[in-house]
């Protein structure tokens, strides 16, 4: 059995969300499954950390897909012409691109439409392209996966999919994130926020994260009478914005407000342990990986009230409206003054966090792509 798979996202220091769940699925089904092959294409030179096993071939295409119109070039020309010569059982899509010519069976990873919700947050060529292809790559998919029930009930809805052409995987989290005891916590509050309890923020720097409000919410917390408890975010900036700056206006010490910028894996497991609560906020996210991380390491989550947050995080968190300043606001609140809250919180989240692992994960994602394959 030959199976080929997108991994143009498995980029060295660069694992996201969509390429960590790349990264963690195919490292384990790849080992788990001696019995089949697996073509891995990239788009850019191949490190050796993400060949897994010996049944594993790593080939490059080019061009380098990093704009839309050589997505169309690579998905359509140099992808296409692989599955033709190659003739696989299957072509498994991660991001959830895939080439619209041929007849192999495919599988798109299709981890959220948030570009159909919120176009205006992604730069417009790449709102375009996706708006144009996404509803022919669900098409296209002999099936189609996705992370969350939120996420499987949107793209049938939107793209007018029967809904049993979906499955439901989920994440997970790195078993390096875990609890740190009260020295070691010492230790990581001194490194990132000058000995002091901090909030903590995790990913990217993008419009939909809802990192103004977040910011403007903290500066309401602080004049309001908070203690001196940082906000740190941790995460590369990949859509350029001024709102930030804006809202860091709010923030009566805007030094109090630290950017870390993109920081190793250890380093955010250490960051994640060390905080007073994660506060992870977005109003739009097919999962939200960050807040399993902190379920792993018995952190409090304050989130938002919609999309695929409260399917996710259950009874573990302390939920808040997205686009309410006050509303967050009150929610740091709540979980700075309450010992109590936190604790319960923390404890929920030990139960919550046992239904989400990437070995969880691996495994629904190889069922998924056994339905796509005649007589397997």
């Amino acid at each position: 059995m030959i199976i080929v798979v997108n991994t143009r996202l498995l980029i060295p220091n660069k694992l996201d969300g969509i390429g960590r769940f790349t990264a963690e699925t195919l490292a384990r089904i790849t080992t788990r499954h001696p019995e089949a092959h697996f073509v891995f294409l990239f788009d850019r030179p191949i490190d050796a950390q993400f060949i897994f096993s010996d049944n594993i071939t790593p080939v490059k295409l080019m061009p380098p897909a990093r704009r839309t119109w050589l997505f169309n070039i690579w998905l359509n020309f140099s992808v296409h012409g692989a599955l033709r010569d190659l003739k696989p059982d299957l072509f498994l899509s991660p991001d959830g691109f895939l080439p619209l010519k041929g007849n192999t069976p495919m599988l798109p990873v299709i981890h959220d439409l948030n570009f159909e919700h919120y176009p205006e947050d992604l730069p417009n060529n790449i709102t375009r392209w996706y708006k144009e292809k996404f509803p022919q790559f669900a098409r296209k998919g002999t099936r189609v996966a996705t992370v969350s029930e939120f996420s499987a009930n949107d793209i049938a809805s939107k793209y007018n999919i029967d809904r049993d052409k979906i499955d439901v995987l989920c994440n997970g989290a790195d078993i390096g994130f875990r609890p740190l005891g009260a020295t070691e916590i010492t230790t990581v509050r001194n490194h990132y926020a000058q000995g002091k309890p901090y909030f903590l923020y995790v990913g990217a720097l993008h419009p939909r994260k809802n990192l103004p409000r977040l910011i403007e919410a903290y500066g309401r917390f602080r004049k309001n009478g908070g203690s001196d408890i940082k906000l740190v975010i941790a995460g590369g900036n990949y859509w350029k914005y001024t709102a930030l700056q804006e809202a860091l206006k709010h923030v009566p010490n805007s030094k109090d407000v630290i950017f870390t910028g993109r920081v190793s894996d250890n380093a955010l497991q250490s960051l994640t342990a060390g905080a007073l609560a994660l506060t992870y906020v977005p109003y739009f996210e097919g999962f939200g990986i960050p807040m399993i991380e902190a379920m792993q390491c018995d952190v409090p989550i304050v989130t938002a009230d919609r999309t695929a947050m409260p399917e996710v995080a259950g009874d573990a968190a302390l939920y808040v409206d997205p686009f309410s300043v006050e509303s967050i606001a009150t929610g740091l609140q709540h979980i700075a003054e309450s010992e109590v809250l936190r604790q319960d919180l923390i404890t929920k989240g030990r139960v919550r966090r046992q239904l989400y692992t990437w070995d969880k994960a691996a495994d629904l994602l190889w069922n998924s792509m056994m339905k796509c394959i005649p007589n397997k």
